[in-house]
């Protein structure tokens, strides 16, 4: 049998390629299958990971029958409310389909980032791999990477050749501006996500056509984190325009802001200047989140249907896997605008005065 230089250590993969005289990616490709490896190189791995014992149990069951019915995910920032959820979305589905799933969760989605958790879910014998990348630097990584199985991206844009399922963002933010503009507002304002966010561009996009279809100037863009601090100061930036200018405001009673959780800061800052939505002002968000119907006042938003980008991008994973997909897909799915009492039309109330 051979021997790893200190035998009271677990062998790992940089062991079997050292002894096969191989790379470490070579070893992550034969481990997950991956059919650009020669016979004679996959029965050489092969072998050094029986005689090392390296991850008996899951490896070697991976080796003999191809099918380990385990995928890893790819996920960053899940303390927010999309990446999160879009996250249990993925785990829910497979789980439907009969699959394990093995998470990695990162802080930031560079190229050494990913590269080391494509290799370590490929240690694990994943059969394909679920990115949720909503950054465009972060797909570009992915495509750029040689992985060992099959790779869908979530929220990664159709830019790329890679096989990916997104909701429609722009389409989205189109309806809901559209839905003010029909509400009688002379234009609509926007507090936009961050502009490294893929998301945040396609919303700010669906805007911008809205108003310009409807011909209507387009507003000065504010922009926020998604964070409830970042609305709330841009809700302060905004509540400024509105008070310096009474009865004018700049144009300034519809806002669309692009995430819920920047929409109850909005909502916290117009409050505090005395402004009343929808009265003063309309306000509206995107994601549906569940506290989004008991905000004060409920709030008009985009419902994205989580449950359906897992199953969708999980459908389109096993595709791949099983070999029965045709090219690269890409799916989009269609959103939902959900209307509340934020932006109900009502009788336009008379400003409060300027301070001082």
């Amino acid at each position: 049998m051979i021997q790893i230089p200190d035998g009271s250590k677990a062998p790992t993969m940089a062991d079997v390629a050292r002894v096969a005289g191989v790379s470490h990616q070579t070893v992550s490709r034969v481990i997950g299958g991956h059919p650009n490896v020669s016979a004679k190189t996959r029965a050489a791995v092969t072998e050094v990971i029986e005689q090392l014992g390296y991850r008996r149990n899951s490896a070697a069951r991976a080796l003999a029958t191809r099918r380990t019915h385990t995928l890893g995910v790819i996920a960053v920032n899940t303390t927010l409310h999309g990446p999160a959820s879009t996250l249990a979305g993925v785990q829910e589905a497979a789980r439907e389909r009969g699959y394990l799933t093995s998470a990695v969760t990162l802080r930031a989605a560079t190229q050494e980032a990913l590269t080391e958790a494509v290799q370590h879910l490929a240690g694990w014998g994943v059969e394909g791999i679920v990115a949720i990348t909503p950054w465009r630097d972060a797909v570009r990584a992915l495509a750029a990477l040689d992985a060992p199985c099959p790779v869908v991206t979530v929220e990664g844009g159709h830019d790329l050749d890679l096989p990916g399922v997104s909701l429609d963002q722009d389409l989205g933010a189109r309806m809901v501006t559209e839905h003010l503009l029909t509400a009688g507002h002379s234009t609509v304002w926007h507090v936009a996500g961050p502009a490294d966010w893929l998301e945040s561009e396609a919303r700010t996009a669906g805007w911008r056509a809205a108003l310009r279809d409807a011909g209507v100037e387009e507003p000065p863009l504010l922009r926020g984190d998604w964070s409830p601090l970042s609305g709330y100061q841009a809700g302060q930036q905004l509540a400024g325009r509105v008070l310096a200018s009474p009865g004018q405001g700049d144009g300034l009673t519809a806002v669309f802001v692009a995430n819920d959780q920047m929409a109850l800061g909005v909502l916290r800052a117009f409050r505090e200047a005395g402004l009343h939505t929808p009265a003063d002002v309309a306000v509206a968000g995107f994601d549906d989140i569940p506290e989004a119907e008991f905000f004060p006042p409920p709030l008009t938003t985009v419902r994205q249907d989580f449950a359906s980008l897992g199953r969708s991008s999980i459908g389109l994973l096993l595709e791949h896997i099983e070999g029965t997909a045709e090219g690269t897909t890409h799916l989009t799915l269609a959103p939902e605008l959900i209307v509340r009492a934020s932006t109900a039309r009502r009788r336009p109330a008379e400003r409060p005065a300027a301070a001082g």
